[in-house]
């Protein structure tokens, strides 16, 4: 069976939790809690599983892989069966380009490591981490919104089933919403998360519904 390194509030993790669950991918949850004991996936046993000490993680029989969208490409390469990528290269490329618009030029910014940085080296008190990650959600959200204009934009990202997109949009909407960004100049993106929100694979994947959640 397939194992998952996690923790409930983790985007990253959350991501890869939609994928197995559209996939219907079977897992083990492997919960590392990322503040109790000042963090544990900076212990010596999660630093050996992932030396960057960071999460996720995937264990499929001996072969570990990290990095999410390392994940969803092994992911998609090794379970094709309900695929998240389209069956053109263009579509796949676009999709990747909605994927990573997110995953790399939004959510780094916002990730615990990043708030805990600037708490502790620039004395960002809880109002200037908030309007921090506000700043960037915003920035990011406004790319998006003008990607998804241009189409093809059907219930979904790009068309109407799911992709790779719509498992790294969700959980940073998540994101918008916890720290309270005003989302109404986001139509297209609410639209997306609402179709998506309607599904058990979304719904089952979310941090709340997680065996860690508080």
């Amino acid at each position: 069976m397939l194992a998952l390194y996690t923790y409930w509030r983790s985007s990253a993790a959350y991501r890869i939790r939609i994928a197995l669950n559209l996939k219907g991918l079977a897992y083990e949850p492997r919960l590392v809690h990322l503040v109790n004991d000042g963090g544990e996936h900076l212990k010596p046993a999660y630093r050996e599983v992932s030396p960057q000490a960071q999460l996720p993680a995937l264990v499929d029989g001996d072969f570990v892989v990290r990095q999410s969208m390392g994940i969803l490409e092994y992911l998609e390469e090794a379970y094709p069966d309900t695929p998240l990528l389209p069956p053109d290269t263009k579509g796949r490329a676009r999709v990747r380009e909605l994927a990573l618009a997110v995953a790399t030029d939004v959510h780094p910014l916002g990730n615990l490591r990043v708030l805990k940085a600037i708490e502790s080296d620039f004395g960002a008190d809880a109002q200037a981490k908030a309007a921090w990650s506000r700043k960037w959600i915003r920035n990011g959200f406004d790319g998006v919104e003008a990607l998804l204009a241009q189409g093809p934009l059907g219930r979904f990202s790009y068309g109407d089933t799911p992709t790779i997109a719509d498992c790294c949009l969700v959980p940073q909407y998540y994101n918008a919403v916890r720290w309270e960004l005003d989302l109404g100049p986001y139509p297209l993106i609410r639209r997306v998360v609402a179709a998506c929100q309607e599904l058990e694979a979304f719904r089952k994947a979310a941090p709340e519904m997680q065996p860690d959640a508080p």
